[in-house]
């Protein structure tokens, strides 16, 4: 049978806004074929993410952490055991100073990676896993990082978009959430670009490829994909680079998806029409 990956986003897509993984979606991906590599992405950090990881029964494999800047190779001992297999960094300084004139009331949180964050104060209780550590300005630019969050919990969406577009950010990817929180990576980083890696190392045909997601850093990976799939509750600019749109979240829109893939492993058939013709333009653009 042929090897697919399928790229799970987990917020909004494989969890419940409230984080929690049902049992039907929980039970679909345990049910998928031996054939089909489950790979996580996620904006989440190591901390964040190893403790879905065993609750999904994944034993091997890859995720994708911090929105494509760290990967890790999945251990099956202990449960939710894990080496870091690739990182990428990048200073934040110039970034932070420029983000600090613009938004000074900002909330700045660097990855301490599979520790926590270090935060210049702290974030709102249950935003951030992990220790978070109060730092000075110095200790929060002084070293090369994985990725930089902001947050401006007082602070609209629409207008916190506002201020990031004005400030201008050169050298660096980055993603705005759903709340006033922006993500910042190292330029040309992202979950699609992490996810090639892993799709070479693995071994899987860029036709096989599947990915699913809901926000604006599951932009790239979902047109990456040989077939990519935004979730109902996605925002309309998500829907428009996907090739299908499942249902929302909150009605466990994705498994109707794993069940579909599983029913075309079996069946020894492209999961959806066209896949193989969207791979062919995606992957040699």
């Amino acid at each position: 049978m042929t090897k697919r990956m399928l790229c799970l986003d987990l917020d909004g897509t494989t969890l419940l806004h409230t984080g929690e993984l049902t049992e039907g979606v929980r039970s679909a991906v345990r049910a998928l074929p031996d054939e089909v590599e489950v790979v996580i992405a996620t904006g989440r950090s190591i901390i964040a993410t190893t403790p879905i990881i065993e609750q999904l029964g994944l034993r091997h494999g890859f995720a994708v952490c911090s929105n494509g800047a760290v990967t890790l190779e999945i251990n099956p001992d202990p449960p939710g055991g894990y080496s870091v297999a690739d990182t990428v960094t990048f200073d934040p300084r110039p970034v932070l100073e420029r983000l600090r004139e613009a938004m000074p009331e900002a909330l700045i949180a660097v990855e301490d990676l599979g520790v926590g964050f270090k935060v210049s104060r702290q974030f709102p209780d249950g935003e951030l896993m992990g220790i978070t550590r109060e730092v000075s300005w110095e200790e929060l630019v002084s070293e090369p990082v994985t990725r930089v969050t902001l947050r401006q919990p007082e602070t609209t969406p629409e207008e916190f978009l506002a201020l990031v577009e004005r400030a201008g950010l050169h050298g660096v990817t980055y993603a705005v959430g759903w709340s006033a929180w922006l993500d910042i990576n190292p330029e040309g980083v992202s979950k699609a670009s992490a996810l090639e890696l892993v799709r070479r190392r693995i071994g899987v045909e860029p036709p096989h490829t599947v990915a699913c997601g809901d926000q604006r850093n599951d932009l790239e990976m979902l047109y990456w994909a040989a077939w990519g799939v935004a979730m109902g509750n996605a925002p309309d600019e998500v829907k428009a680079v996907a090739d299908e749109v499942a249902g929302d979240v909150d009605d466990d829109g994705l498994v109707p998806i794993l069940e579909a893939l599983a029913a075309s492993v079996r069946a020894g058939v492209p999961f959806r029409e066209g896949t193989e013709s969207r791979a062919t333009a995606r992957f040699t653009a």
